[in-house]
């Protein structure tokens, strides 16, 4: 059974969305949960609910990193924040990962500072599963964590997304783009330009730039771009996707006349906002550190933390990093300066 350690005191809904969540997963997935926090409250939320007999157990965590906070300046102060806890769990081998759907910036530090890195990435980076027309998920990296990027930095992210889309979603020889704002290659600005050649040299299946409209095209399996750009569309795709799925149902409601139309309508919108909704995907996972950490939206549901739960074990399962440290060893050998260059 996989252990996953979560920071139950993180989110916007925190600890109720939290342990609730916990509780889906622990009754529907071959999965142990630590809850870490503060002992009194999250046993308390606990107590208002059905959890007899399931594999949950509390970490006590005496502080808690707002998202307010400085997220360098908190992790160095609050040495005993429940994030902190859960990733020294992952660190010392009592879960395979960790969930937080906390301050984002304080996660990565952390994870980065106390789980430490896969050897050969230089920075970690969020991945996140864009839906599809076609119906396989997009992985985009990076979607925050590195603002400022070089060359070298993007094609690692390039290796890192390329081993998530083959390990976890079975894309056979995944098509990798470069975001940029037009398919040529003398597009785009001094990071794409450079990175261009630097990624044409890896042994990936390298289909050039790309642009953000591909996103959800599905032509691509997996897009790179620097942290910036990442977020920004990231953001951009969860307004939207908001938008649409209020525009469609208040539509609906003012242009069905049948019954029958209205049952069929509701449950071609249900499947619609299953494909969109990020609680499906339950959060993005940070590629290059030791262990598993996958970072939820603040606001996240008890739904989302399941999801999230579910997707740590997977990738527990999966031996991501180990992938990720095997390949770029193989390929910096066998390709020179590889994604090191």
């Amino acid at each position: 059974m996989v252990t996953i350690a979560l920071d139950a005191m993180g989110g916007d809904n925190a600890p109720k969305a939290e342990v609730e969540g916990a509780i889906q997963a622990a009754r529907s997935l071959p999965v142990k949960v630590i809850l870490v926090g503060r002992e009194d409250v999250l046993k308390r939320e606990l107590d208002q609910q059905d959890w007899s007999g399931l594999p949950i157990e509390i970490k006590h965590a005496s502080e808690v990193i707002t998202m307010e906070d400085a997220a360098a300046k908190a992790m160095r102060a609050k040495r005993d924040s429940s994030i902190r806890v859960a990733s020294r769990l992952v660190r010392d081998g009592a879960a395979q990962g960790v969930v937080s759907a906390g301050n984002t910036g304080a996660v990565m530090a952390t994870a980065k500072m106390v789980q430490g890195m896969v050897p050969g990435v230089d920075r970690p980076a969020l991945a996140s599963a864009f839906p599809t027309l076609t119906g396989r998920p997009v992985v985009v990296v990076d979607v925050g964590a590195n603002v400022d990027c070089d060359a070298r930095l993007l094609a690692q992210f390039a290796v890192m997304g390329d081993i998530y889309s083959r390990v976890i979603f079975k894309t056979d020889r995944p098509k990798v783009g470069l975001l940029s704002i037009g398919e040529e290659e003398h597009k785009g600005n001094d990071l794409t330009r450079s990175a261009t050649p630097l990624l044409k040299s890896l042994p990936l299946n390298f289909v050039g730039n790309v642009e953000g409209r591909d996103i959800y095209s599905g032509a691509t399996d997996v897009i790179v771009c620097d942290g910036f750009v990442g977020n920004v569309a990231l953001k951009v795709s969860e307004g939207l996707v908001d938008v649409f799925k209020h525009m469609l149902q208040e539509s609906l409601k003012a242009t069905l006349t049948r019954q029958l139309g209205y049952v069929l309508s509701r449950s071609a919108f249900a499947d619609f906002k299953k494909r969109v909704d990020y609680s499906e995907f339950g959060g993005a996972p940070l590629l290059g550190v030791r262990g598993v950490c996958i970072i939820s939206h603040g606001r996240s549901t008890p739904k989302a933390i399941k999801n999230a739960i579910r997707v740590a074990a997977e990738f527990a399962g999966a031996r991501i990093n180990q992938h990720i440290e095997d390949e770029l060893a193989r390929w910096t050998t066998t390709n020179g300066n590889g994604a090191h260059a």
